[in-house]
């Protein structure tokens, strides 16, 4: 399992894509035209060769809309796991009883989402491309929009709720992977990365509390931030309502 997108949700996408474009130095984007079908409009951005996408409702009644009324604004939205083991992993959904939400086979890319209520913080979804490298959702040319002269890739995502334990052995035994401990939670190690699981201290509830960028001049990208009014107080980089951890590339 490979953590290749994290997408969060946004009540202004032209707001929020200035501020992730000019903090994280990223290039262009792709508007995905499948996300209308969910009544949102969206921006999919290469972070080296993993992504980052913003969703903001278009319509009333979106689950996306549900969750920024839910959460109180901005926020986390979605966690997207590349594997290589299809069938294993949609038979492990199966089996742990967690209901899909919607799923699509196509010519050498397919996806499962998973309903957030059966699986906890955030929509979960297993994606499979061939080749690997592909990344439908990031467009067919993708590769043009990589610019990584100040962030190279998203390389973790910390997900909260009011038990951080059973959250992550819910996710640990979805998605088939072994359970560790940190310093202030536990941990389901990803190749190339992780995923978090903390307690929820910030009156939200559970969700996508924050997710990991590896950075060139992380002292760089926090100045970037102050200057857009998006760095806090404890030095935490706040994007779209979501917390953004720098690790040294």
């Amino acid at each position: 399992m490979r953590l290749r997108q994290i997408a969060l949700v946004g009540q202004d996408l032209d707001a929020a894509k200035a501020e992730i474009v000019d903090v994280l130095g990223l290039g262009g984007d792709y508007p995905d035209p499948g996300v209308g079908k969910y009544g949102l409009r969206n921006a999919v951005w290469p972070v080296g060769d993993t992504f980052l996408e913003v969703v903001s409702p278009q319509q009333d009644g979106t689950t996306a809309g549900r969750l920024l009324e839910k959460r109180g604004g901005d926020g986390g939205y979605m966690v997207i796991l590349q594997c290589d083991d299809l069938d294993g992993a949609r038979e492990r959904v199966k089996s742990e009883g967690v209901r899909i939400v919607d799923q699509f086979d196509g010519d050498g890319v397919a996806f499962t989402h998973l309903h957030p209520k059966d699986v906890g913080a955030a929509i979960l979804s297993i994606d499979h491309m061939v080749p690997k490298e592909r990344w439908q959702w990031g467009g067919p040319d993708w590769a043009a929009n990589v610019k990584t002269d100040v962030t190279t890739g998203i390389v973790g995502a910390e997900l909260q709720g009011p038990d951080p334990e059973a959250l992550a052995e819910r996710w640990a035994a979805v998605l088939g992977l072994p359970r560790g401990t940190v310093a202030d939670g536990f941990r389901i190690p990803l190749e190339g990365g992780e995923l978090r699981f903390v307690q929820a201290t910030d009156g939200r509830g559970e969700g996508l509390r924050a997710f990991d960028v590896a950075a060139r001049d992380p002292d760089a990208v926090r100045a970037r931030a102050r200057a857009r009014g998006r760095l806090e107080s404890n030095g935490e980089i706040t994007l779209c309502g979501t917390q953004v951890r720098l690790k040294q590339a």
